[in-house]
């Protein structure tokens, strides 16, 4: 089965981020996806046999907005989103990561250039297995993004990615992850 058939055969088992992905499309965001985390441990979830949300702290709705890169601009999104989603019981995190360059150093202390899109964004996670994207198309196809492949992905292997993060927020992440999931082969080393 090619890669792509698999991650959607496992995303689906997982009807709240289906359920979602679907929600998304209508809220008008430019460049969204579903990303990180959810999309990962959903993974991690269907090859180990748990449940499909074990585990998965939340769901990260990431959209690229450059024309309004006010706090104000991004939470009244924030606030549109929780509410269209207040039914569902998880928690959804919504970003604009045409801001994250206005507050990423204050929070990790590096500097973070302007991401061009969400898809620069995704390029940056902390680890090359969680640089993944899924969207539906109109008409119901799914689109991903993975930039590094989805090998690490399905092997369970999380290396650190040497594009932005810094290797402290990279190890908290995966001291994390491996306490959920202990079967992963975490790489300390770039």
């Amino acid at each position: 089965m090619a890669d792509l058939d698999r991650l959607q055969e496992a995303l689906a088992r997982n009807e709240v981020l289906v359920e979602l992905l679907r929600r998304a499309g209508g809220f008008g965001l430019p460049g969204w996806y579903v990303t990180a985390g959810c999309v990962v441990q959903t993974v991690w979830n269907v090859l180990t046999g748990r449940a499909a949300t074990h585990g998965i702290e939340d769901y990260d709705l990431f959209y690229h907005d450059p024309a309004d890169l006010s706090w104000a601009a991004e939470d009244q999104v924030i606030r549109a989103v929780t509410g269209a989603c207040e039914d569902l019981p998880v928690d959804v995190e919504v970003r604009n990561e045409a801001r994250v360059h206005l507050w990423y150093e204050a929070k990790f202390g590096t500097p973070c250039p302007p991401f061009a899109s969400t898809e620069a964004a995704i390029d940056a996670f902390p680890a090359v297995c969680s640089c993944v994207g899924i969207r539906l198309e109109t008409g119901g196809s799914w689109l991903v993004y993975a930039p590094y492949g989805l090998d690490d992905l399905f092997a369970m292997v999380v290396r650190p990615n040497p594009v932005l993060a810094p290797q402290a927020v990279y190890e908290r992440k995966a001291v994390r992850w491996r306490g959920r999931w202990p079967e992963l082969t975490v790489l300390t080393s770039r």
